[in-house]
C-alpha cells in the first residue's frame, strides 16, 4: 500500500487553478523531487501533502499511523526559545517517553514505555540533536530569536531531521546553506529509511538525492523516473509533441472557421454536427493553458573598464584576533567569471569588498582598474521596498528603461521578466520568494555595468530562469564575482574559482584562500591535496649552526639546510602511508558517526568512536606538522 495518495485535487487562488485534478502518490522510501515554475502551486501542494492546508476538491488517502514533518521555506518559532530547544522540539514525544520511563511510574506499562522508545529512537534523542547542531554548525545555546532568516531555515532543518519521521516534506532545504552542509544533508537524506518529497531548483542536489522526479505544470503532476538529465531530455520531446498537436489543432479550428462563414449555399447544406464540432473546438481552445514563456534576459555591460579589474597582492583582513584572510595574492582581469566558495560566515564579502576597493586590507596591498561600474544582486533583497510597487521598484520616477542603444516601456520590461501589466501596480510584498529574485534581476539588469556582484542569485529561482541566467552570464563581456552554493550552476558560469582553505582539521591556517582554474567540480578533484600540501602553517626555521659562513651571492636566498639522519629519513619516507591510514580511519569513523543506526543498535560506542575521532585529528596534524618540518630539511 502507497504511504500516500492524492486523487483528484483542485485548487484556485483566483482564476488560475494551480491544481486542476491533479493526482500523485508515494511508495515507502521514495525520494520525489517536485519541479516547476515559480508561483505554479508546488509550495501548496506541499502543504496539502503535509496536511496543513486541504484542496478545493479531492480526497488525500495517508496509511494508518503516517508521521509526516514539513519544513517551510521560511519557518517560525516560539518567542524566546534557544537553538537546543528548538532543535529538540522535533523529539519531544521520544524525549518526554524517556522520562516517564526514567521516573518509575507504577501506573506505566514499561515494556510498552521502551517499545516505542525503540521505535522513536528515544534512548539518544540527546546525541541525535547534538549531531544536527554540529553538521549544520548551529550554536545550541543562542536564541532563535537573534539568528539570520537563514540560521532560522537550518534550525528548521536540523529540527526535522532529529525527528525520523516517516516521511519528510522540504521545501527548498538548500537554500542558505554552504557546500558542505549540503552534501552533509545528501548523504543524509539518502541513508534514511523514510520517504521525501522535496521542492527544490538544485539540479546538482535533485540528481544525487531523488529517485523521481515530479513536474507541476499548468495544474497537471507528470512523474520522470531517473536523473534530471534523462527528465529535460524526456521533456524536450513532450513539449514538441505537444507544440505539434496543438499546431494540428488549431489548423483544424481555422478550417472550421471558414467552412461556417461560406456563403448561403454552402449554409443551407452545413451539418448541425459539423457546427457542434466547431462549438467544442472553439471551447478547447479557449480552455487551453499554454505553457508560460522564458523570461528574456539582456545585460548592459555599460562602458569597458581596464583590462585589469583588481590585482591583490599578499592581502590580509584581521578583525581583533579573528583573521579572515591570509596573504592572499590574484588578478582579475576583464572578462573574468570568478565564483567564491567556502562555508557561511569564513568572509566571502570581504574578499569581495577588498577586491571592489570598499574595504582596505590590514596588509598587503590591492590595486583597482579603471572605469569600473559595479552592480550587486543581494541574497537578503535588502534594496527591496516592499510596499513599492513593482514599476517604481524598476524604474523609479520613469515610465521607461535605458539599456545601452535600446529603450524599453517599463511594462514590457516587465513583461520579459513574466510579470503581466496588471501586476506593474502591485507592492513588491505581495509575490512569492522567487519573483522578488526576479524582480532584483530585472533591477540588476536595468543598469549599465561592467562588474557584477551576485550573491546567491539562484535561490528560489525556477530552473528554466536558472538555465536562462547561465546563458547570459556565459554570453556577458564584463567580469563577474559569484558567490553561490548552487554546484551546477557555478560549474556553468564560473571560469575560475577562490575558495577558502582555512580548515585547521587538514592542517589549513586561518584565513587561507586558493585560486583554481575550472569550477566546483574542478576544485573539488584539487582539493584533498591542496589541503595535504598547505596542511602546516609556515615551516619552522633550521637551526643555527656554531660558526655559520658568511652566505655567497648564489646562496644568498637559500634556506639553510641541515642532512637527515638515517632514522629520520626513515620516518620521513614512512609518513606519507601514515598519513593516508589516519585520513582512512577518520573518514570511516565519520561516516559511521553520521549514520542513524549507531544510535539505536550500539549507543555505547558513541562516545568512544567521538574520542577516537578527536585523537586521530591530533595525530594527524602533527604528523602533517612533522612530514613538512623533515621535508624543509
Amino acid at each position: 500500500m502507497a504511504l500516500l495518495t492524492l486523487s483528484n485535487a483542485h485548487l484556485a487562488f483566483g482564476h488560475v487553478p494551480l491544481l486542476d485534478g491533479t493526482a500523485v502518490s508515494l511508495e515507502a522510501g521514495e525520494r520525489i523531487a517536485l519541479i516547476g515554475r515559480n508561483g505554479a502551486g508546488k509550495s501548496s501542494l506541499l502543504k496539502i501533502l503535509a496536511g496543513l492546508e486541504k484542496p478545493d476538491e479531492g480526497t488525500l488517502q495517508l496509511q494508518t499511523g503516517l508521521r509526516r514533518v514539513y519544513v517551510a521555506q521560511e519557518p517560525l518559532f516560539e518567542p524566546g526559545i534557544s537553538v537546543f530547544d528548538a532543535v529538540s522540539v522535533g523529539v519531544a514525544e521520544a524525549r518526554a517517553l524517556r522520562e516517564r520511563f526514567e521516573r518509575h511510574d507504577p501506573s506505566d506499562d514499561l515494556d510498552d514505555l521502551m517499545t516505542r522508545l525503540e521505535h522513536l529512537e528515544g534512548w539518544t534523542w540527546e546525541q541525535r540533536v547534538d549531531e544536527a547542531l554540529h553538521r549544520l554548525r548551529l550554536d545550541g545555546s543562542l536564541q532563535v530569536d537573534a539568528l539570520s532568516g537563514g540560521t532560522k531555515k537550518r534550525v528548521a532543518l536540523a529540527q526535522a531531521l532529529v525527528a525520523a519521521p516517516d516521511l519528510l516534506l522540504l521545501d527548498e532545504p538548500t537554500n542558505h546553506l554552504d557546500i558542505e552542509a549540503i552534501e552533509w544533508l545528501q548523504t543524509l537524506l539518502n541513508e534514511r529509511a523514510g520517504a521525501l518529497v522535496l521542492v527544490s531548483h538544485d539540479r546538482a542536489f535533485i540528481d544525487a538525492v531523488a529517485t523521481r522526479i515530479v513536474e507541476l505544470d499548468r495544474g497537471m503532476l507528470r512523474s520522470y523516473p531517473g536523473s534530471f538529465a534523462a527528465f529535460e531530455k524526456t521533456k524536450a520531446r513532450e513539449l514538441e509533441d505537444e507544440a505539434l498537436e496543438r499546431a494540428r489543432a488549431d489548423k483544424l479550428l481555422a478550417q472550421e472557421e471558414v467552412w461556417v462563414r461560406k456563403g448561403v449555399e454552402a449554409r443551407r447544406t452545413r451539418s448541425v454536427g459539423r457546427v457542434q464540432r466547431l462549438v467544442k473546438l472553439r471551447e478547447q481552445r479557449a480552455q487551453r493553458r499554454e505553457q508560460l514563456g522564458r523570461v528574456k534576459l539582456e545585460l548592459d555591460a555599460g562602458l569597458p573598464p581596464g583590462k585589469i579589474v583588481a590585482e591583490l597582492k599578499h592581502v590580509g583582513m584581521q578583525y581583533g584576533e579573528r583573521v579572515l584572510i591570509d596573504d592572499f595574492s590574484g588578478t582579475i582581469l576583464r572578462g573574468d567569471k570568478v565564483g567564491l566558495i567556502g562555508p557561511n560566515g569564513v568572509g566571502k564579502t570581504t574578499l569581495l569588498k577588498l577586491i571592489l576597493g570598499e574595504l582596505q586590507p590590514t596588509r598587503g596591498s590591492v590595486r583597482q582598474g579603471t572605469k569600473l561600474q559595479v552592480a550587486y544582486f543581494d541574497q537578503m533583497r535588502a534594496g527591496l521596498d516592499l510596499d513599492a510597487t513593482l514599476a517604481d521598484t524598476i524604474s523609479p520616477g520613469s515610465e521607461w528603461i535605458e539599456t545601452g542603444t535600446s529603450r524599453k516601456h517599463v511594462m514590457s520590461y516587465l513583461t520579459d521578466f513574466l510579470f503581466s501589466p496588471e501586476r506593474a501596480n502591485s507592492p513588491v510584498r505581495t509575490l512569492s520568494g522567487g519573483e522578488r529574485n526576479r524582480v532584483l534581476l530585472a533591477r540588476l539588469f536595468a543598469l549599465p555595468a561592467n562588474v557584477l556582484v551576485l550573491d546567491e542569485p539562484t535561490n528560489d529561482l525556477d530552473i528554466d530562469t536558472l538555465e536562462l541566467l547561465e546563458e547570459l552570464l556565459q554570453s556577458y563581456a564584463g567580469t563577474v564575482f559569484l558567490v553561490s552554493h548552487d554546484r551546477r550552476f557555478l560549474d556553468n558560469v564560473v571560469t575560475s574559482t577562490i575558495a577558502w582553505e582555512g580548515d585547521a582539521t587538514y592542517g589549513g591556517r586561518t584565513g587561507l584562500w586558493r585560486e583554481y582554474e575550472g569550477g566546483y567540480e574542478d576544485w573539488k578533484q584539487q582539493r584533498e591535496r591542496g589541503r595535504v600540501a598547505l596542511a602546516a602553517a609556515a615551516p619552522p626555521a633550521a637551526p643555527a649552526a656554531p660558526a655559520a659562513p658568511k652566505p655567497t651571492a648564489s646562496s644568498r636566498n637559500e634556506p639553510a639546510k641541515t642532512k637527515l639522519s638515517f632514522k629520520e629519513q626513515r620516518e620521513l619516507d614512512g609518513l606519507p602511508a601514515r598519513i593516508e591510514a589516519l585520513e582512512t580511519e577518520l573518514a570511516a569513523i565519520a561516516a559511521e558517526l553520521a549514520g542513524a543506526d549507531i544510535y539505536t543498535k550500539q549507543p555505547q560506542r558513541v562516545p568512544v568512536l567521538q574520542a577516537r575521532h578527536e585523537a586521530l585529528e591530533e595525530e594527524l596534524l602533527a604528523a602533517m606538522e612533522r612530514w613538512e618540518a623533515l621535508g624543509a630539511r
